[in-house]
């Protein structure tokens, strides 16, 4: 145990570490605030969706050779994130048909894109990495981890600021509208924080494993509270403490980080799951 706390100890000091760290924690932590709105909306695979879009926006900054690809694929996520809300209210096409066409789309030229145009001379590990997260949280600049503290800290900005707009418009839109509250309005305010969640979580877990994060706190938390503010509070503890977790476990143990996580989050909701059936069955 000293040996695992000493090495622990020896892999703080180094700032890419503590980078991980900081950067984890923030994106954990807005992917959990918002995934419960996504998870009652029963749209919660928007997030799977719009990192294949992410992962195709990366591929075409690595194409045009791009040094700084954030702001590209902030930009086509978010409008990616706008055209699955918009087509997911057209009765033609619903908003799963939607997500899987963006989605399978994005993936697939992205990675046509990667294998025909790269100029990187391991394109097979480029695509493991950005599509698991194996480890790229791990070769964060300063300027790249300012960048993700500033725009985590205007999610959660706009999640505490829209917070009872933001749960009328979750659990009744109609009456929501009904009451003057342009649901609209919000509901593109969601996909657009959702879309910016899912470019700064690429780096952490990757695409593909991005709805882990937005699923698993908020469903672990409904497994155990009923009410939207305790959900809320529950999920946000739960996805920080799995993401420290997972992080520090991945680096002592030399395993990805994204998986690490991952797998973390997965034991952890089987325990809730435990509980909160225990504590169904004692009010039975």
């Amino acid at each position: 145990m000293s040996t695992m706390l000493d090495k622990l100890e020896m892999y703080l000091q180094y700032p890419f570490v503590r980078y991980a760290l900081i950067v984890g924690v923030l994106i954990a932590l807005c992917s959990s605030l918002l995934g419960i709105t996504l998870v009652l909306k029963r749209f919660s695979f928007i997030g799977d969706g719009l990192s294949h879009v992410a992962f195709g926006a990366m591929a075409v900054a690595a194409v045009l050779g791009m040094t700084n690809d954030m702001p590209l694929m902030l930009a086509i996520t978010i409008i990616s994130a706008i055209l699955l809300l918009r087509s997911g209210q057209n009765a033609r096409i619903k908003g799963d048909a939607a997500v899987a066409m963006i989605s399978v789309g994005a993936l697939a030229i992205g990675y046509l894109l990667m294998n025909k145009f790269s100029r990187s001379s391991n394109v097979s590990g480029d695509v493991c990495s950005t599509l698991f997260g194996s480890t790229s949280i791990l070769t964060l600049t300063k300027a790249e981890v300012w960048l993700c503290v500033i725009l985590s800290v205007l999610v959660l900005a706009i999640f505490i600021l829209f917070y009872n707009k933001i749960f009328s418009v979750t659990f009744d839109e109609s009456f929501a509208q009904a009451t003057g509250v342009r649901a609209s309005a919000y509901n593109l305010l969601i996909a657009v924080v959702i879309a910016v969640i899912i470019v700064l979580a690429m780096n952490l877990v990757g695409s593909l494993l991005i709805s882990a994060l937005v699923i698993f706190p908020a469903l672990s938390a409904m497994r155990l509270f009923k009410s939207f503010r305790s959900v809320t509070i529950f999920a946000a503890i739960y996805s920080v403490l799995t993401a420290l977790v997972g992080i520090l476990a991945s680096i002592l143990i030399d395993t990805p980080v994204g998986s690490t996580i991952v797998a973390v989050e997965i034991i952890v909701f089987v325990v809730c799951w435990i509980i909160g059936t225990i504590k169904s069955g004692v009010r039975k």
